[in-house]
């Protein structure tokens, strides 16, 4: 049975699994409110779902069309957007923004205030640290070029992103890449790199004792 605070919002529809935890002035299966001008899609949306033993934190925001894994942790005021797909042992920080039609796999960490925009991938076990941004538009919301490129990053399994990183439109982040610190990332990062700077550059590989399967 899940935990529901007199102050939080659970629309009508919304799929809550065995254990979830819905904190004060939390908000789970909220519809989008859109702009005449928005390119995002407007078909009508499912329920949301929410995983066996999930917390949404206090003042939290899941919206419909969005699913979340097991034991996911949404931090307070974090927010989760339309037709997301979240895994298993997911924690999303404090204030942190996941964007729609993006994809997060099992046992990944995104810290407080990270940016994950729409239309991102990032596989299991990546490590997202606090204030993060990814991008996905070259084009800065002009030209009908842009609409058939709008993507964001593809950060593969184990990858690690360092504090106020920023990820450029489309780039892939190898598995089991580094990306230090401030490094603003313009092209694809290889698997194992180690890289830093801006524009971010390979400074060396990741050593064997720091991969998940060493």
């Amino acid at each position: 049975m899940a935990d529901v605070h007199p102050s939080a919002i659970v629309y009508p529809g919304t799929v809550l699994g065995e254990g979830v935890k819905v904190l004060e002035n939390a908000v789970v299966g909220k519809q989008p409110t859109l702009s005449p001008r928005s390119t995002t899609k407007r078909e009508p949306l499912p329920p949301a779902r929410i995983g066996d033993g999930a917390i949404v934190s206090t003042g939290a925001i899941v919206f419909a069309g969005t699913t979340i894994g097991a034991r996911v942790i949404l931090g307070d005021q974090s927010c989760v957007r339309e037709r997301v797909e979240i895994g298993d042992d997911v924690v999303v920080g404090r204030g942190s923004l996941v964007e729609n039609d993006t994809t997060i796999g099992a046992l990944t960490k995104i810290q407080a205030e990270a940016y994950i925009t729409a239309y991102s991938t990032l596989e299991d076990n990546v490590f997202i640290a606090p204030c993060v941004v990814t991008t996905n538009d070259n084009y800065m919301g002009r030209t009908e070029k842009r609409h058939g490129e709008m993507r964001g990053p593809t950060i593969r399994r184990g990858a690690r992103v360092g504090g106020g990183a920023i990820l450029c439109p489309g780039i892939e982040i190898g598995e089991e890449a580094f990306v230090g610190a401030g490094a603003v990332v313009t092209k694809d990062v290889p698997p194992r790199a180690l890289v830093v700077g801006n524009p971010a550059r390979v400074l060396r590989e990741v050593p064997e004792s720091e991969l998940l399967d060493r």
